[in-house]
Formats: structure tokens, sequence, C-alpha cells
């Protein structure tokens, strides 16, 4: 078996837990927005009446609050087309509020649809709709194969600084220790529990 074939399935998994560790923020953001998959639900729930199509996107704690929530907009979306509006945005805005609560996220308000979330965010949900990992898988390996290429040759134009030369000596040391901890957030990333809102006792 070739070195290539060894390191093929490492790189993949680093890959993914690279977008783990380095995009927190952009996949916590993912579930505000218009063009989202929680408004995506509430839209189906409000089309249907059915609210399950939202419970599952909050914990059960909060459940009360977005049946309470969703009947009301029920009521208030049947007087008008204007109503209609203001009550769905209303339950929309409510529903992102607390699921990201759920996840120990701040509310920063409805994103606007097309906004820009990187490659690595809508090639997780393409994988989704298409069954295959491949194109994720790709993208993931090119991405942190890059990273660990620029970190391993940033860090060894500097191993040959002059003992004698601190300067040099430190510019080294700030380059092994990126190193180093650009390796540790993956490791820790996959013997780490990546726990959102479903981190709740269900009894």
């Amino acid at each position: 078996m070739t070195t290539r074939k060894l390191l093929s399935p490492l790189i993949v998994a680093f890959g993914v837990l690279a977008v783990a560790v380095l995009g927190v923020q952009v996949a916590l953001a993912h579930c505000d927005g218009l063009d989202g998959p929680v408004v995506h639900a509430a839209k189906n729930a409000l089309q249907t009446g059915d609210v399950n199509w939202v419970l599952i996107w909050v914990q059960q704690k909060d459940e009360a609050e977005i049946r309470a929530t969703f009947q009301q907009v029920v009521v208030v979306r049947k007087q008008s087309s204007e109503a209609q509006a203001l009550a769905d945005r209303s339950f929309f805005e409510t529903l992102v509020r607390v699921h990201r609560a759920g996840e120990g996220a701040p509310y920063t308000g409805l994103k606007p649809v097309g906004r820009d979330l990187g490659p690595a965010i809508p090639a997780a949900d393409k994988a989704l709709e298409t069954g295959t990992l491949d194109p994720l898988q790709h993208l993931l390996a090119k991405a942190v194969q890059r990273g660990l290429q620029e970190h391993f040759a940033a860090l060894g134009a500097l191993k040959g600084y002059d003992p004698d030369n601190v300067a040099a000596g430190r510019q080294y040391v700030r380059a092994y220790v990126e190193y180093v901890h650009y390796v540790e957030r993956l490791h820790e990333a996959a013997t780490t529990s990546a726990e959102g809102h479903y981190a709740e006792t269900t009894h």
C-alpha cells in the first residue's frame, strides 16, 4: 500500500475536523438565514399547519413556547396578507432565537437570502441532498492539506535559524506554536463530541 493511500483517509478526516473547528461561527450562523433550514422548517409548518416541522429545531424545554407562538401565528395570519407577512416574520424570528439559544449562540437577527456562507456549508447540505460525500470530502481534503502544508512549510523555512539570532529564534517559535495548535485543534475535534442544542437531558 502506498503512502498516498495511507494518508488519503487521514487527510479527509482532518479536513472535516478543520471545518468543524475553524468554521464554527459560520456553522452556527447557518441556521439564522431566511434561506436556512430553520426558516425552511417554519415555512413547512405554517403551510401544513403541523408544528412538528419546527419542534425538532428546539429543545424540549422550549417546546411549549414554540407551540403557543405557532398557534397565535396561525390565527393572526388569516386576517390579511399584511398580517400574514408580519406574523410569519415574527414566527421565524422567535424560532431562530430559541434555536440559537439552545446552541448557546446569540440571536443577531435574521440574515438575508443568498449571503456568502463559504464553500463548506453549502457543500455539506449538497451532500445530504445528493446522498454522496465525494465532492465534500474532496473539498475538505484540499483545504486541510493546504493548511497543513502552509504551516509546515513556514516552520521549515525558519528551522535553520542561527542560535545567536534571538529574533529569528522567536519567529521560529511563533511558527511552531501556530503549527502545533493547528494540529492540536484537529485532534481535539476528533476526540471531543460536538454538541449543539441536542445536548439536553430528555426524560
